[in-house]
């Protein structure tokens, strides 16, 4: 039998379940918003870096308001933070994204967790959730100051090392096919001559560039709202606070945070947040082409372009018995898509600031995080399981190149374009090889055509 406790707030008592450390606040949100609940709580990645910034703003009451923040009441807080942070009290944070827009009741969450959880340790209640841990802050700075800190440290930790990863595999793929010339294609037919260590180059420099990108982006995701309280004008903190926070903040991450100059802006404004997302976006649309250019080169086995081999991972039908698919590039594919829908409603939550406070920040937060969470995965995924093995089918790419009628490009300076045009036009209509068509229109010998022609010196 489930067993409950009275806590109380401004509004009156609530009853709790008593062996969850949220309160009253907590409670009453997550009976007011069951709106996706087990399918969309908030992002795990937020309630560490309400871990974080709490910590850190604890660390900064106690030199700025010694006589408030004792050192008994920071002590039981920071090993209390040091366990959000961790993920050791994550079955206390039951809200879900869509509750108010400030993100105030998952505020309050991260407040009545570690007050009683710190009142635990220190075996009295000595600890208030709005009077100490919530001291000098506001739910207005707090939340887009987790934010930001959730969203560097995913895409730092996580997302740009899945890139470099996938970087090393092409770079390596690049020196293996060095001077292993395939067809070029353009608008899906053939063009002019390529290496496949050039065509691989392509990939490999569009994920430095992304990365490039997106590390500029979080040079804009550093600056934290915090000291700004209600409405910027950083109202019941000292003066200082905001400074001092984000120095405690770059201490515990080891990043470089550093305390935003206009706390209006950083209240309302979530451009940083949309400039960033942008930059994965376009690190989305790369895959998007990476993964399509491998699947069509992968195409067949029989009756596709056939240039290359990918690891058979699965069987790929139920009926057709043998068949086996490129999955890989179907889930990069399909989460390049999510991505692409995420930036439009980051887009539009960053464009609701009105006045003094924007008040879509949590599916802000929810749509960022995922998309840096599914591009990371992704792409770790298509590393291991795909691009890692990818192998060069050498004789398919020399038998495609052989019958491109693109080759004949090499004839322009000796017979003129639309002699080389009319080559190529009896060339197919004819099915003759380019020699022999041109022979027969009497534009070059034998000889000279062996002598001019060599796809070789195309690339």
């Amino acid at each position: 039998m489930t067993k409950y406790r009275i806590e109380h707030d401004s509004m009156g008592e609530v009853k709790v379940e008593a062996d969850k450390y949220y309160g009253a606040q907590t409670e009453r949100s997550r009976n007011n918003f069951k709106i996706g609940v087990g399918r969309e709580p908030m992002p795990e990645e937020i309630i560490k870096a309400f871990g974080i910034l709490k910590l850190a703003a604890a660390r900064a009451n106690r030199e700025l308001l010694p006589e408030k923040m004792t050192e008994r009441k920071l002590c039981a807080i920071e090993k209390a933070c040091g366990q959000v942070i961790d993920g050791e009290l994550s079955a206390h944070f039951p809200l879900v994204v869509w509750q108010t827009g400030s993100g105030t009741q998952s505020n309050m969450n991260s407040n009545e967790v570690i007050a009683n959880r710190g009142n635990e340790i220190l075996g009295e209640k000595l600890l208030h959730p709005n009077d100490d841990v919530n001291m000098s802050q506001s739910s207005n700075d707090t939340f887009p100051t987790a934010m930001h800190i959730a969203a560097v440290l995913i895409a730092e930790e996580k997302l740009i090392p899945a890139v470099d990863a996938l970087i090393a595999t092409f770079s390596r793929l690049e020196a293996e096919n060095e001077g292993v010339i395939k067809c070029g294609r353009t608008h899906l037919q053939d063009a002019t001559p390529i290496t496949f260590a050039q065509e691989i180059s392509g990939w490999r420099a569009s994920l430095e560039k992304d990365r490039k990108m997106i590390k500029a982006a979080l040079s804009e995701l550093y600056g934290l709202a915090l000291g700004g309280t209600a409405v910027g004008t950083g109202i019941n903190a000292p003066v200082g606070f905001g400074e001092l926070v984000a120095e405690k903040v770059a201490e515990i991450t080891e990043k470089p945070f550093f305390s935003e100059e206009n706390k209006f802006h950083a209240l309302t404004s979530k451009d940083e947040l949309v400039f960033a997302h942008g930059a994965m976006k376009a690190l989305a649309a790369d895959m998007m082409k990476i993964a399509n250019d491998v699947r069509w080169l992968a195409s067949g086995p029989r009756n596709g372009l056939g240039e290359i081999f990918i690891p058979e991972n699965e069987p790929g039908s139920s009926i057709m018995p043998g068949k086996v698919n490129p999955t890989q590039c179907e889930a990069v594919t399909m989460v390049a898509v999510q991505v692409m829908g995420n930036d439009v409603a980051v887009g539009m939550a960053a464009s609701q600031g009105n006045f003094e406070l924007n008040v879509f920040m949590p599916v802000c937060a929810y749509n960022f995080l995922q998309s840096a969470r599914l591009l990371a995965d992704s792409i770790s995924s298509f590393n291991d399981n795909c691009a890692s093995g990818i192998v060069a089918n050498r004789e398919k790419m020399d038998e495609n190149l052989r019958r491109s009628l693109m080759l004949v490009t090499a004839l322009n300076p000796y017979i003129g374009y639309e002699n080389a045009a009319k080559t190529a036009k009896l060339a197919h209509a004819e099915n003759m090889t380019l020699k022999e068509a041109c022979v027969k229109l009497g534009f070059l010998t034998e000889d000279r055509f062996d002598e001019v022609f060599c796809p070789e010196k195309m690339v």
